[in-house]
């Protein structure tokens, strides 16, 4: 359980985030909404400790994550995997590099500093990229692929990190139609099939209604709604997206398919078993 306890952010006099309450199962998918400014960002990146919460407290299973430093700070920075709207791949690295990264709190502190991979992280690191057929590009630099392939190259890098909470901050926001559903549809596959808690922030609220299980919707850094999908109805759409919100409601029955034909088969990441079905 992650619990977000009376947390507020202010920079100056202004609170980005403010006085924010949410106690978020194991295994959840949560799409955090609203509209540019709402605060969707700081809240993700607080519970990361990328920003520092001003007040309150953040805890999960028990620990109390706005205390943790040094090497305890590393160890849930891990545990909690972050994907970046602009990917933070480092360009000139090959693509396989890339996701080993990942694995770098899992390998002595030597090992680590000269980037020594063992024979089964890298097929952890590979098996990763199977699942999102992108396998072929391992030996390809980062900067040379597309929006999309770059994306999948960090949600692999995330996944071999073996998390118990992905936090994807906009991940689809540069993303053509085709590749937001590839991104979404494997973020979708690794929150039912691993039970890894993912928290997803996004504009769309059409796909965040297709995709996720509850949806918390912020406005000027506050939670305004915290409920399932079918119950945002038009008014409170209106709070979040304003004049905007006709354009972004969807009807209840719209066609569906995220992940419906594709599932990890996997009996570990640590014995590095990934597998895929289609």
């Amino acid at each position: 359980m992650l619990m977000i306890d009376h947390v507020s952010r202010r920079f100056g006099s202004k609170y980005a985030v403010s006085d924010i309450n949410l106690h978020i199962p194991s295994g959840s998918f949560v799409g955090v909404i609203g509209r540019s400014g709402a605060g969707k960002s700081t809240l993700l990146r607080m519970i990361n400790r990328l920003v520092e919460p001003s007040e309150g407290r953040i805890s999960f299973d028990g620990k109390d994550i706005t205390k943790l430093k040094d090497k305890s700070l590393r160890d849930w920075r891990s545990d909690c995997a972050m994907i970046f709207q602009q990917f933070n791949l480092v360009g000139r690295m090959d693509v396989l590099t890339n996701v080993l990264t990942g694995r770098l709190n899992k390998v002595p502190n030597l090992q680590s500093l000269l980037r020594l991979w063992s024979v089964e992280d890298r097929i952890i690191a590979l098996s990763a990229l199977e699942q999102f057929e992108i396998a072929n590009l391992a030996t390809q630099r980062a900067d040379s692929l597309s929006g999309g392939q770059q994306q999948r190259v960090a949600i692999a890098r995330a996944l071999v990190q073996e998390p118990k909470i992905i936090l994807a901050d906009e991940p689809i926001a540069s993303l053509d139609p085709r590749n937001t559903k590839i991104v979404m549809d494997a973020l979708l596959r690794i929150n039912k099939h691993f039970g890894i808690t993912i928290i997803c922030n996004l504009h769309s609220l059409e796909i965040a209604r297709d995709y996720c299980d509850r949806l918390v919707g912020m406005a000027q850094g506050r939670v305004v709604f915290d409920n399932v999908p079918a119950a945002l109805d038009a008014t409170k759409a209106r709070e979040l997206y304003g004049i905007e919100a006709g354009d972004v409601m969807a009807p209840d029955d719209h066609d569906r398919t995220p992940a419906a034909n594709g599932v990890f088969e996997t009996s570990g990441l640590g014995s590095a078993a990934l597998s895929t079905s289609y």
